[in-house]
């Protein structure tokens, strides 16, 4: 990501000089803080009992993905998401387990609700951002959401998110937590 689109996200962020001026790209809150973990039913269950969250959704091999798990955990104004692969054998398990072994457990990706998506793709890139994701819509019975994905220095990603269409308890694919 050059200077320029680094210095366009923070102002949009209003961590930059110049925060006070109208925003130049319209940004909402965090959506997500996506954790890539070793174990994440057991990093789960810590965060849940340690930090008073509340296990809210979850994805893996019973919902139709077969090289990941993922917990969703919730607070009020909070969203966090432990993944770690399963089967190594897809690209998103492959992708996941080299981010792992690089890296260790840490913050994966950095969602951020946005009301346009498109837009929000588009400013971020044209301003040097690094395309991981072109704008794209998922769907299931509660709804659809647009995402897209820029990349930053040291692997983090940035998902846009735009939700206002959707009433599922996380994205497509992912179910309610039924409990342990």
């Amino acid at each position: 990501m050059t200077e320029t689109a680094v210095e366009s996200v923070l102002l949009a962020a209003g961590l930059a000089e110049g925060a006070g001026e109208p925003d130049p790209l319209p940004m909402g809150r965090a959506d997500a803080v996506v954790f890539a973990v070793g174990d994440a039913e057991r990093a789960a269950r810590r965060y849940c009992a340690a930090l008073g969250l509340r296990c809210t959704a979850y994805a893996g091999p019973e919902t139709g993905d077969p090289e990941t798990v993922s917990y969703v955990l919730a607070a009020p104004g909070t969203r966090i998401v432990l993944t770690s692969p399963v089967q190594v054998i897809g690209p998103r398990g492959r992708e996941l387990a080299a981010h792992l072994d690089r890296h260790g457990d840490g913050v994966l990706d950095l969602a951020v609700g946005v009301p346009d998506v498109y837009y929000a793709y588009d400013y971020a890139v044209d301003r040097g951002a690094l395309s991981l994701a072109e704008p794209y819509e998922m769907r299931d019975r509660f709804g659809s959401v647009v995402l897209a994905a820029i990349g930053v220095p040291g692997g983090t990603r940035h998902t846009l998110v735009d939700r206002a269409g959707y009433a599922g308890p996380y994205l497509p694919g992912y179910v309610p937590f039924e409990g342990w």
